[in-house]
């Protein structure tokens, strides 16, 4: 994408391969906690993407959803993980295209931190250990796992495409199942699974084809992937870029992240911003399909110095969007508008509020 540069603006149009998005904005996966225990979609979940999709912004990915009902790791996350679910995602997506974005569904296993206690079973990972909170053991997926795990990210996905989505987005990062697979602190397989990159994003590549034979050539379909994995011994930046340039076979758009969110200030406009471009930048160079940076977007100068001298061509805000859904009207009307947003991480305290800051 490297040689995209020139007259472009942030309210230009984002092309994900069919998805034409009415700009360069995307709301990047946030987690409310607002579908019911069973994975519903409910009221308050259609007021949350209401706002966002009349504040202005291009494209929303939702919240995780989880493949399969022993998936899920934070209570009431949106589910779909079954054929009952759609007809409500339909509601969803017509209540966002009618004010204008498009919506792609993000697709999730949490693998070795899935689930909630009591437990009959370990959960699945890519290898035997125990979870990361120390309470549940992990048992290494088998070759059978591994098939029927991505027949679920694919039925999943195709739920999505029924659903009328405008893409789905496979989780990557954040290290829950198919991050944990690239990660060899949590990726100990002395098979073909484990070992070199070229081993450990095997079973992420079996997921990427396994959905992408699902929708279709033309439905779009996005990867989350981290930048790299922010823990001594994780995956670096070098595995992540080679991992990224074997998932662009598959997918319509690489989505740039990280597990560094602990570690840095972003809050406010003197904080640390854009905390992933030079990778970003750099794996745009290598891809010919889009590359949207999430992480610490804060100021419109800053992404349109990055839009003007780099191949990145999306880019994806979770706070400041859960803080002010509005907020890329505000900058339409005003580029020098900063947000509110301090990066505290208590959004959508309680029913009807998405950000601390707004007091009952």
């Amino acid at each position: 994408m490297g040689d995209c540069m020139g007259e472009q603006h942030l309210f230009d149009e984002l092309r994900i391969g069919s998805l034409r998005a009415r700009n360069r904005f995307v709301r990047a996966a946030t987690y409310e906690g607002a579908a019911d225990t069973d994975g519903h979609i409910t009221p308050e979940v259609m007021r949350i993407y209401r706002e966002l999709a009349h504040g202005g912004v291009g494209t929303i990915i939702t919240s995780f959803a989880y493949v399969r009902d022993d998936g899920y790791h934070p209570s009431r996350m949106m589910g779909l993980d079954r054929d009952e679910l759609v007809p409500a995602w339909r509601e969803l997506v017509a209540c966002v295209h009618e004010a204008g974005a498009a919506i792609v569904a993000q697709i999730a296993y949490c693998g070795a931190g899935a689930g909630k206690g009591p437990f009959a079973a370990p959960a699945l990972g890519a290898s035997d250990g125990t979870s990361p909170d120390g309470t549940r053991e992990v048992r290494a997926m088998t070759r059978d796992d591994m098939d029927a795990m991505a027949a679920d990210f694919a039925a999943a996905a195709r739920r999505a495409q029924v659903a009328g989505c405008d893409g789905v987005e496979i989780h990557g990062a954040h290290g829950y199942l198919l991050s944990q697979f690239l990660n060899p602190v949590w990726n100990h397989r002395e098979d073909e699974y484990g070992g070199s990159i070229e081993n450990r994003m095997r079973f992420p590549l079996e997921v990427a084809r396994a959905v992408r034979a699902a929708v279709g050539e033309t439905f779009p379909v996005l990867v989350k992937i981290n930048s790299s994995d922010g823990v001594e011994g994780g995956m670096t930046e070098d595995e992540s870029l080679q991992v990224s340039e074997a998932l662009a076979a598959y997918v319509d758009a690489i989505e740039v992240s990280g597990t560094t969110y602990g570690k840095v200030k972003i809050s406010g406009p003197d904080g640390q911003h854009g905390l992933y471009a030079s990778y970003a930048a750099a794996l745009a160079e290598r891809v010919d399909i889009p590359v949207i940076l999430t992480g610490g977007n804060r100021l419109c100068a800053e992404m349109q110095e990055l839009l003007d001298t780099t191949g990145i061509a999306g880019f994806g805000l979770a706070r400041p969007l859960a803080s002010e859904p509005d907020l890329i009207a505000h900058w339409e009307r005003d580029a020098g508008y900063e947000p509110r947003c301090v990066s505290c991480s208590r959004c959508f305290p309680g029913p009807g509020r998405n950000c601390v800051l707004d007091r009952p």
